[in-house]
This record gives C-alpha cells, sequence and structure tokens, in this order.
C-alpha cells in the first residue's frame, strides 16, 4: 500500500518523527560524508535526510512516486521535487552520485525494477543507501508509523535485492532501536536506547540501512564444456589397418 504524503509529512513534523530523522539521518551522513561537487538524490521521501546536503552538493533533488503525493521541497527558493514514476525516472544513464532510498522499497511494487532503475542513474562506482523497515522489528509491527506500512525486509532478504540489481554492498548496519512510541519516556530515552542497541547489536532495531556500489559490469557465469560427451571425429590408426 503506497504512503500518504500528508501522513509522512506529518510523521516528521511529530516528535517521534524528528527522533527517526536523527538516528536514520546521522547514519546517512556519515557514511556519505561531505558531497562537495557531486549530485545527490532522493527517492521516496528523502527530503528530511536530503536536507544535510543542500548548503555543500552540486545539486540536490528529491523524486517522490505518483502513487505517494509530492510536496514542494525545499521550503523556498527554486522547487527540487518532483512526481516521477520510480521505475522509469526522467534522468539520462550515468548521472547521480549519490542516492538516498527512503519510504519506497518496503511499497514499492516492484523494488527489483526499482533498484535497477538507481543503478542506471548512477555514475560509475556511484553509491546508494537504502533504507527499510526490519522484518523482525517493533516498527514494522505497529502501522502508527510510516515505517509499518508496506513490506519489511530481513538481511537476507535485502542481500538478494542488492544482488539481483547488481549493486555491490559495502556496509550493514541498523537503527530506530527506541520503541516507536510518542510517551515522554520513550522520547527522553531515545538517545540511551540507540547508543546502547548499537554498541550491544541488540536485535530490536526498527530499520535496515545498506550502502551499496554501482557494479560496472554485469557478472557472466562461466561454463565449463560437457567434454566427456564429445567424440572425436578423426582418431589415430595402427599404420597399415584400413577403416572398417
Amino acid at each position: 500500500m503506497a504512503l500518504d504524503i500528508v501522513d509522512l509529512r506529518s510523521f516528521y513534523d511529530s516528535p517521534l518523527g524528528k527522533v527517526a530523522e536523527r538516528f536514520v539521518g546521522h547514519v546517512i551522513r556519515t557514511r556519505f560524508g561531505p558531497c562537495v561537487g557531486l549530485s545527490v538524490m532522493g527517492i521516496g521521501y528523502a527530503t528530511p535526510y536530503l536536507e544535510r546536503f543542500r548548503g555543500e552538493a552540486l545539486r540536490v533533488l528529491a523524486f517522490m512516486p505518483a502513487a505517494q503525493g509530492v510536496v514542494n521541497w525545499p521550503a523556498s527558493g527554486l522547487s527540487a521535487s518532483a512526481l516521477a514514476e520510480p521505475t522509469m525516472m526522467p534522468l539520462p544513464d550515468s548521472c547521480i552520485d549519490r542516492v538516498i532510498v527512503v519510504h519506497a522499497l518496503e511499497v514499492a511494487e516492484q523494488p527489483r525494477e526499482l533498484l535497477s532503475e538507481i543503478w542506471r542513474i548512477l555514475t560509475p562506482g556511484g553509491r546508494m543507501i537504502a533504507v527499510a523497515p526490519r522484518r523482525a522489528g517493533l516498527w514494522a509491527r505497529l502501522d502508527t508509523t510510516p515505517f509499518g506500512n508496506g513490506q519489511p525486509y530481513s538481511l537476507s532478504q535485502m542481500r538478494e535485492l542488492m544482488r539481483d540489481a547488481l549493486f555491490s554492498p559495502t556496509h550493514w548496519t541498523e537503527a530506530l532501536y527506541v520503541p516507536p512510541f510518542e510517551g515522554q519516556i520513550f522520547l527522553r530515552s531515545a538517545g540511551l536506547f540507540e547508543s546502547v542497541g548499537a554498541k550491544l547489536a541488540l536485535p530490536g532495531a526498527g530499520v535496515l540501512i545498506v550502502e551499496a556500489m554501482k557494479q560496472l559490469y554485469r557478472p557472466i557465469g562461466v561454463r565449463r564444456p560437457a567434454l566427456q560427451h564429445l567424440q572425436p571425429v578423426l582418431g589415430a590408426r595402427p599404420a597399415g589397418i584400413a577403416p572398417s
């Protein structure tokens, strides 16, 4: 089921949404680092995370699926957001250096095709960070946040998706160990939940975060010829013996 733009915007305006944006955004910023002179794009609803790169990247774009809806972003200046079909984006090949995928994979009807399209628009050696609800996490089991909608993923499912789309994962991590509740006790203790959960690698994280690099060449399987089934056309015969 597609997420609605109104619900997404309301969530990230809420205290719990700001907590989610802070922890997930910290991972994205740490992995991508400075993006001076690079083109950065978000797919799904990535604008809360794209804000970190606006002051340094060459260009920052936000593509949102039509079923979700679109909001004008940024709030001031020229708009950098647009409605787009995620599997047929109006961009040339190899034109984007960094891609952030948030609130997209879990609701995509064709997640493999979405990743294949991202592969197409990434520059050689370009990198993508994909965020998806973790199947075993509490956030995926409650529909009170956007992470509780759509298809959650296990680690093995994400690995299979990356492999099928010719991405090479370079870093795996998890985030959102804090329970998805608005209570003040949880919000005030969010930092403690996150630091303890990450240090001890506890199993309750809400999202999987994978950083992957575009493979430049499609791998080709090498087949062994079935030599045991081949018969020589000409064979050596002792001298003086005529063929039968």
